[in-house]
């Protein structure tokens, strides 16, 4: 996932750069610069960065399933301390006073 943030970084420098050297270099055209770079950066991304994405996705996707995983492992085995905590309050206080 840091690979593909860094990447996209530097993607949007290099369109960045790449606009200032064409012509953009005024103070009045430093917002459609960096608008541009951005717009610009966002296409190339999209494509040429596509196997990053899926690879950060892939990873973020097994990061969520793995946590899912211990909360109801975690969840499954709470639900058990709890049955058997009153299991033993009731034979600890006899029956009759839970009838």
């Amino acid at each position: 996932m840091v690979r593909y943030t860094l990447l996209r970084v530097l993607v949007f420098f290099g369109c960045l750069t790449l606009l200032w050297l064409v012509g953009l270099r005024s103070k009045e055209e430093q917002v459609p610069l960096v608008v541009g770079a951005a717009l610009l950066s966002l296409a190339i991304s999209y494509f040429v960065l596509r196997p990053f994405r899926e690879q950060a996705s892939a990873s973020l996707a097994a990061r969520v399933d793995a946590r899912r995983a211990k909360a109801q492992a975690g969840a499954g085995s709470a639900a058990g301390r709890d049955e058997s905590s009153e299991d033993a309050e009731i034979d600890a206080a006899g029956t009759d006073d839970f009838r």
